[in-house]
């Protein structure tokens, strides 16, 4: 065999290898004894999660009471929630009932991509209700010139298109990379840091891409949420009134505490070298942030929220009215 015929032959082997049709997927035990018990317990985890933020939806859009900026967002963050929630949560079911886990190489690309887009949105959508917040607080007297509908609009407008550009330039930047025919993603959905392990050619640049673009929207996003509630307590410790205070603290409890759990798994799974990574340690932080999470946040919303769960029992003594 002459050196042009090897080498013919050698080309053709790679691009037998790197033609991938499939994924799969090694789900979040390979333990068979635990797969009922996890099927059961993320699939309750996740009807609430629906139901959860599909209530919150709905309810914000049907009571006049809550056509506020906050009930915007808090629309807003509930849609993300559910859509993030769904890109993973139906096909991690179907994956914990069935022998074969795989998935097709276009619905892997898309459930980055939708992952990607939700997951950034969430980042910033939280940094503009902190922002709301601030203008709530600390210039009550503006609030409606300065939180108008055209404004809350493009508070959310802005980062559901960086969002989907970030998210389609990951997406295509690993997708039009050359895969070396492995096709095992060691982890439940198709993520990006997982997806890097499959690649031939080198993928540096794609992981720095990610990683400047996750601390930058991490960092960005968390400074305009610091800011806003240093600026918040400076003016609630100058409030003469106790039930001001209150007021205000409450008003702020839930955005924080929603603030505090996303942010701390975040850091943790992604503002880190690739080489310290775990990724049996990932997939349980990643089950908490793309299903957990999405449960816990109309929870905490309505459970701490007077105007909530005055909204719920104003629906729920309508329909004890209505003729059975």
């Amino acid at each position: 065999m002459t050196t042009q015929q090897f080498s013919l032959t050698a080309w053709m082997n790679k691009q037998n290898l790197t033609v991938l049709t499939e994924f799969i997927l090694m789900g979040i035990t390979d333990r068979p004894e635990l797969q009922a018990p996890f099927f059961g317990l993320f699939l309750v985890i996740y009807t609430v999660s629906v139901v959860g933020n599909l209530g919150m939806i709905i309810l914000t859009n049907m009571d006049s009471r809550l056509q506020t900026p906050m009930y915007f967002f808090l629309r807003h963050l509930a849609f993300i929630d559910l859509g993030y929630s769904t890109a993973v949560g139906p096909k991690m079911l179907v994956n914990l009932v069935t022998n074969q886990n795989t998935i097709p190489y276009n619905w892997c690309a898309t459930q980055l991509s939708f992952f990607i887009l939700f997951i950034i949105s969430e980042l910033f959508i939280l940094s503009a209700m902190a922002y709301d917040r601030y203008v709530a607080i600390c210039k009550p007297l503006l609030y409606t010139v300065v939180m108008s509908q055209r404004v809350c609009w493009v508070l959310v407008a802005i980062p559901y298109l960086y969002s989907a550009f970030l998210s389609l330039t990951t997406t295509i930047k690993i997708f039009m990379s050359s895969f070396c025919g492995h096709n095992v993603i060691r982890h439940f959905y198709c993520d990006s840091l997982p997806l890097l392990t499959l690649l031939c050619s080198s993928s540096r640049d794609i992981e720095l891409i990610i990683l400047i673009f996750s601390a930058f929207n991490l960092v960005s996003s968390l400074v305009i949420v610091l800011v806003s509630y240093i600026l918040i307590l400076m003016a609630i410790l100058r409030m003469n009134s106790a039930d001001g205070r209150h007021k205000a603290f409450s008003t702020c409890g839930s955005h924080l505490t929603v603030v505090v759990v996303l942010y701390a798994t975040l850091f943790f799974m992604y503002v880190q070298p690739k080489s310290s990574h775990s990724f049996d340690t990932d997939k349980i932080a990643s089950a908490f942030y793309t299903l957990i999470i999405p449960m816990l946040n109309p929870m905490i919303y309505s459970l701490r929220n007077k105007e909530v769960k005055g909204s719920l029992h104003r629906i729920w003594k309508s329909l004890h009215r209505l003729p059975m």
